[in-house]
């Protein structure tokens, strides 16, 4: 693996997200000197927190998966995600309805959901999930270690035993048609396949590779921290400070000074220089380009995930038959994918993800009030309207998702919202986000492992690159493990601790109490 030349015990983290302060435990562990600039008032990023009249809005992720990555970036300074953060397990992860009135509840219990299964769609369905899960499992195994958390220099990293693995279980075959072998229910099938979106590529289209994703939804367990998903970068932040981590809040970076290949120091907007012997930088892809002054030299441009329209509401009611996470699916599927992602258009029948933070913390509202999270996949700005199409459309926009939420059930729901805010694409763009979207580079073939932007920067010596635009991708997982990667690029690699080692074995389901800041789980 290659790794930054040169010194490097001063390290300067652009960026206070969760891959920055990944990488700033990562290296903190490893004995470096830390300093993080962040141009918001406190941590977060994409994972911030709004507060709207006393509803306490996450504004990015609603949910957390595989914290045991998480716990090994705390670990790295000899801390606990569980001495830091309570987390909550959700049983169910999900709810699932249909167009047709019918639902079923998402487990990651494998027990649990195989009789949830046989209610639903009856015997010869709950075997085909049983079966389905034996291969997610087996798909996690060949791809985390050798494809998902490695530093690739070379394309030919690719030539390992795991490949012909990966390749044997139908990994380069179409997650649509693989999931098919296992479900003959259409409405299950779309269970499992619709996180391919999060990857920004259809399921009729993408490798069903990608079907780990749906492994790390609904089989190694869905949790939800007291205090809401900002509350996961705040003890991050807090674990790096004790730590000895120095932050610069409010600071937005304006340049960087370098010399002979290598970055020497951070200027920000303040006028305050930092000397550094080596940067990460985890902003967006053309931020990370506008500071090197360079254009990336790629064969094909890249191509980006569609973007999402959510609307946050604080209510005065809510609806019994809402989980703490609701797929709302509407009754098309292949023509869906085909608007978000070809013809540009808005779904004309949307499949909607609604988030109710407060079935698990009341305290993220008023007393007696509730917060809806409701988010509605849409084109980014390179396929569907522009940017500032959306300042006219967005309310639009608005009505019609309240009204087709009310038609599915939601009934009342316009004249509930006492407090809301609407994020539309233009906003994504005003934050910095490439074709206004906050999914970054999407996962095609082309665009994935080797082929995706790598971390280390041509050209300089000591600049490497965090986020989801970068090795290994998006979500919140990939995301903490692109701030290790990034760590190792400086400090080479390191004995894993217990918590990265038990990324060898296939986490169980999530467990069935709440963890409890003086009660790790």
């Amino acid at each position: 693996m290659k790794t930054v030349p040169g010194p490097t015990e001063h390290v300067v983290i652009v960026g206070a997200g969760l891959s920055g302060l990944a990488a700033t435990l990562h290296l903190l562990g490893a004995g470096r000197r830390v300093t993080v600039v962040e141009r918001d008032p406190g941590p977060g990023g994409r994972a911030g927190r709004l507060d709207l009249g006393g509803y306490l809005l996450d504004t990015g992720p609603t949910v957390l998966t595989m914290p045991h990555l998480a716990d090994e970036a705390f670990a790295a300074v000899g801390d606990s995600l569980y001495r830091r953060v309570e987390l909550m397990a959700l049983h169910p992860a999900y709810r699932a309805r249909f167009a047709d009135g019918s639902h079923v509840d998402v487990h990651t219990d494998a027990d649990a959901m195989e009789a949830e299964v046989r209610r639903f769609a009856g015997a010869a369905e709950a075997a085909g999930y049983r079966r389905l899960r034996s291969w997610l499992e087996r798909l996690y195994r060949a791809q985390m270690r050798r494809f998902i958390d490695t530093n690739f220099d070379s394309p030919f990293q690719l030539l390992h035993p795991d490949l012909a693995r990966l390749a044997a279980l139908g990994g380069f075959g179409r997650l649509d048609a693989r999931v098919g072998r296992f479900l003959t229910d259409e409405r299950l099938r779309r269970v499992f396949c619709f996180q391919s979106l999060y990857a920004g590529v259809a399921p009729a289209r993408a490798l069903a590779a990608y079907a780990v994703i749906a492994y790390m939804d609904t089989v190694a367990g869905v949790f939800f921290p007291r205090g809401g998903m900002h509350a996961l970068p705040r003890a991050m932040a807090e674990a790096a400070q004790d730590a000895g981590a120095r932050f610069h809040w409010s600071a937005e970076v304006t340049e960087l000074e370098r010399s002979s290949g290598r970055v020497t120091a951070v200027h920000m907007a303040s006028g305050e220089r930092i000397a550094c012997d080596a940067v990460v930088l985890t902003p967006d892809l053309p931020v990370v380009h506008r500071l090197l002054e360079r254009v990336p030299r790629r064969p094909v441009r890249l191509r980006h995930s569609p973007s999402a329209v959510i609307l946050h509401a604080g209510t005065d009611r809510t609806w019994p038959d809402l989980a703490h996470h609701t797929i709302s699916f509407g009754a098309a599927w292949e023509r869906t994918f085909d608007e978000l992602t070809r013809t540009g258009e808005l779904m004309s029948d949307p499949s909607l993800l609604i988030t109710r933070p407060t079935t698990h913390d009341p305290q993220l509202a008023p007393p007696g009030r509730h917060l809806h999270y409701i988010l509605a996949p849409c084109p980014n700005t390179t396929t569907g309207p522009r940017a500032g199409a959306w300042r006219e459309l967005g309310p639009r926009y608005r009505d019609r998702l309240v009204r087709e939420l009310e038609r599915r059930g939601l009934h009342g729901l316009g004249e509930s919202i006492e407090e809301e805010t609407l994020v539309t694409p233009a906003d994504w763009t005003s934050q910095g986000h490439a074709a206004g979207t906050p999914f970054s580079v999407s996962h095609t073939f082309a665009q994935t492992g080797p082929f995706r932007p790598r971390n280390l920067m041509r050209g300089y010596d000591n600049v490497v690159l965090a986020g989801c635009g970068t090795t290994p991708g998006v979500g919140v997982p990939t995301v903490l493990i692109s701030g290790k990667l990034a760590a190792a690029r400086i400090t080479g690699p390191r004995i894993p601790t217990r918590s990265s080692r038990s990324l060898e074995r296939v986490p169980s389901a999530a467990p069935s109490v709440k963890g409890t800041c003086d009660d790790p789980p």
